[in-house]
């Protein structure tokens, strides 16, 4: 029982550095180191470097950098800027065209970053002023591209996709395929929003001016179209469609969608010194963020469970009411709410590995967990007063965006996703018909 007990102190210890601003690695294993020793000295800590091996060695998670090499370097050759104006363009003869456009580009850039502060300040930057000087809605716009952005949680290949194929043992390809109806099924729904507001509230998104549209004719707008769009797009089809169809494993699609990204900015005439430098050093800063974490937590997770935390975790479980159905609401709640003040990297490998086991024991599809977890850490991105895509967005907005515009326009695109997440409970087979169709 004092081991138990010194687990839960561990957890409170670990919270308490966090709210005094200890950076999230140092804090899990100050707390794993420090209470672990107390309560088994240092022959706890045997296999630790076999577990800090484990880490370092895994093949999966090559994919991370290479992943978020194919994406920073999409981003920083402003290819977003130039897709936007062209299907803003396409779609822009209607009310609400350029909302219909920014959710397109989001869904793009999603599949192809995978990184939603990159993509928030992105089309943050690109689209905002033209939409204010198009004269629509503040608060609709600020929502949109906030909404947009984060749709990079849920659509392939999400780093949160790999990191919790990696805490929970199932492979990336059936995360990937897992997650792709529930994806798109939320994209349609933020355009089928966007297109009933257009209905009933059509000044609030007016469409481009005609003079506006007259000068670009239709034959240089396809060709712009088959050139901007289409080719990230196939880039975009080929690598998940390998990893999906089980063509490729996602270590050597990813790096076929890096040397891809590098093409296709080199085909436009972008490539430059400097696009290849800051690609090379984002990508190092965020793959070492990510390792850090992780490494620093087997420290922690280590610990726990030799103090009995996982004993105390299935204890918790057996209280709440409602069974398994029950520890899921529990678990989405304090996700949600984590979501608040840490990074999605320090919640999956703070909270997965400590409650998975209890659910894998239940019998429940981790496949199917793992996308309700990541759709529910994507909307609480989007939640006031906390999230981090409405800070993302404030830093790049223009003065006259107050920050009521940007919480009251994400208020029905986080409506839309917790009906989507109630979706995915009330039908699990929209995130498990895929993987089991495909073999997976």
């Amino acid at each position: 029982m004092g081991l138990e007990m010194m687990a839960v102190g561990m957890v409170l210890a670990l919270f308490a550095l966090l709210l005094i601003g200890i950076p999230v690695p140092f804090a899990l294993a100050a707390s794993g180191i420090v209470f672990g020793v107390f309560g088994f000295g240092t022959s706890l800590f045997g296999l630790l470097p076999l577990r800090v091996y484990g880490v370092v060695t895994n093949y999966t998670l090559l994919a991370i950098p290479l992943f978020v090499f194919m994406g920073v370097m999409l981003e920083k050759s402003r290819l977003a800027e130039r897709m936007l104006d062209v299907i803003g363009h396409v779609a822009g003869a209607r009310p609400g065209g350029m909302t219909v456009a920014i959710i397109i580009v989001g869904v793009l850039m999603g599949a192809s970053t995978g990184i939603v502060a990159a993509t928030v300040v992105t089309v943050g930057l690109i689209s905002l002023p033209t939409l204010l000087a198009r004269q629509y809605n503040k608060a609709l716009a600020c929502g949109t591209i906030c909404a947009a952005g984060t749709l990079g949680q849920i659509i392939p290949p999400s780093l949160v996709l790999i990191v919790l194929a990696d805490i929970s043992g199932e492979s990336v390809g059936t995360l990937f395929a897992g997650a792709l109806i529930p994806g798109l099924l939320l994209s349609g729904l933020y355009v089928l929003y966007l297109v009933i507001m257009a209905k009933l509230k059509p000044d609030t998104m007016p469409p481009i001016g005609a003079a506006e549209r007259a000068t670009v004719d239709n034959r240089t707008l396809m060709i712009d179209l088959a050139k901007v769009v289409a080719p990230p797009l196939v880039l975009i089809v080929l690598v998940l469609g390998s990893i999906i169809g089980g063509v490729a494993a996602p270590t050597e699609a990813a790096s076929v969608g890096a040397i891809g990204a590098i093409v296709l900015v080199a085909c436009t005439g972008r490539l430059t010194r400097r696009v290849m430098s800051d690609t090379v050093i984002s990508t190092f800063k965020i793959t070492g963020m990510t390792l850090f974490v992780l490494i620093a937590a087997q420290v922690f997770s280590l610990a726990f469970r030799g103090l009995g935390g996982d004993r105390l975790i299935d204890s918790l479980f057996e209280f709440l009411p409602g069974g398994v159905w029950g520890g899921i609401l529990f678990m989405m709640a304090l996700v949600f709410l984590l979501g608040f003040f840490l990074d999605w990297i320090e919640i999956s490998y703070i909270v997965m590995p400590l409650l998975l086991p209890y659910f894998q024991a239940q019998g429940v599809d981790l496949a199917w967990l793992c996308i309700l977890v990541a759709m529910n850490l994507q909307t609480s991105f989007l939640t006031p007063p906390f999230g981090w895509s409405l800070f993302y967005l404030k830093g790049v907005a223009p003065p006259e965006i107050s920050t009521r515009d940007i919480y009251v326009g994400v208020l029905p695109y986080i409506g839309i996703q917790f009906l989507t997440l109630a979706l995915l409970c009330l039908m699990p087979a929209l995130v498990t018909w895929l993987p089991k169709a495909i073999g997976w």
